[in-house]
């Protein structure tokens, strides 16, 4: 038995990266895995396969995360193809960085959509399936930006700590019908897209990093399935910041 057996999960923005880490873990640990991306490519379909191939159920949707209308219809499908959703991941999210001076409306209105307005939607969605079945938990993938700021990513850290409060407001609004909600802020973590940065600009992150490395996906997913477990059943409202105490 796993810490998630007999449990649905419906991750966001998961056909590869942390997402896709998150969803592969909660599979090893039992859970049956809905997930979304803007399209379910070959590389959506692997990852539907490769999540199967965990000994559950698995089904990958096509969906604009930040439009209302289609979050309200994947819920409802989702629904339907596995009879009820125990965990919301809301991972989906994109950047669109530049120093504010010279952002364009365009920048911030597409990032506070995708990363922000879609956890809105898919808590929105999701809520009424939880309630009814007086419990779920939902967790908000957020950034230590969100927290502390960071110069050229105004829209991006304004998103995340949107994401954090949205976490504790609904933690507050839903504890009484059993539904926790948390946040996890990662720090440095080692993706495809921080590999590509220059060894000095990696240098420089890892003399602010105690621990003295990156964290690696497998890392967030861990923190996620405790979120996502009984092992925090008495946890809501919470943030966690993974990030090897770069900020203490």
């Amino acid at each position: 038995m796993g810490l998630l057996t007999g449990k649905t999960a419906l991750v966001t923005g998961a056909a590869r990266g942390i997402g896709k880490a998150i969803a592969l873990k909660f599979a090893e640990e039992g859970a049956n895995v809905a997930f979304t991306d803007l399209v379910i490519d070959e590389n959506g379909k692997a990852t539907e396969a490769e999540i199967a191939a965990k000994g559950v159920k698995c089904i990958g949707y096509a969906s604009n995360a930040a439009d209302f209308a289609q979050t309200e219809q994947v819920v409802n499908q989702v629904k339907a193809d596995f009879g009820g959703i125990d965990i919301l991941v809301n991972n989906a999210g994109i950047t669109k960085d530049g120093l504010m001076l010279r952002m364009t409306e365009a920048q911030w209105d597409a990032v506070i959509a995708v990363n922000l307005k879609s956890a809105f939607n898919f808590i929105h969605a999701c809520l009424p399936v939880m309630m009814r079945q007086r419990g779920g938990a939902i967790i908000n993938m957020a950034s230590v930006v969100g927290v502390h700021g960071n110069a050229g990513q105004a829209n991006y850290a304004a998103s995340k700590a949107g994401m954090i409060a949205l976490a504790k407001s609904v933690a507050q609004e839903m504890g009484p019908k059993g539904i926790r909600a948390n946040a996890i802020a990662p720090g440095f973590i080692e993706t495809a897209m921080t590999a590509a940065l220059p060894d000095a600009v990696r240098e420089e992150w890892m003399k602010k990093i105690p621990l003295r490395r990156g964290g690696q996906v497998e890392d967030v997913a861990n923190t996620a399935l405790f979120l996502a477990s009984d092992l925090s059943s008495y946890v809501s409202g919470q943030v966690i910041q993974l990030d090897g105490g770069m900020n203490m």
